[in-house]
């Protein structure tokens, strides 16, 4: 399936790409950001498990286990602090 996958802040800054369109077999989130890190660098450092990394789905934050269907739009990014 496919999904469009965005990237925000220091992620997108890291992979020098703000969107791309991403073939998956993933099932979840999870699937999805470890075939992104499969990928080598510099997925592997910008999204790695270590890191901390908010994922949202179709514009709703969303957990690793939230199921992904065909066409929805993935996010990733990293925790956001105001002051």
């Amino acid at each position: 399936m496919k999904v469009t996958v965005r990237y925000f802040a220091s992620v997108r800054e890291a992979l020098g790409t703000g969107s791309e369109t991403v073939e998956t077999g993933a099932s979840d989130l999870a699937a999805l950001r470890d075939e992104l890190i499969a990928r080598g660098e510099p997925h592997s450092s910008a999204l790695a498990r270590g890191k901390a990394v908010r994922m949202a789905l179709d514009q709703v934050m969303s957990a690793e286990s939230a199921v992904l269907r065909e066409g929805q739009e993935v996010a990733f990014f990293p925790p956001v602090t105001g002051g």
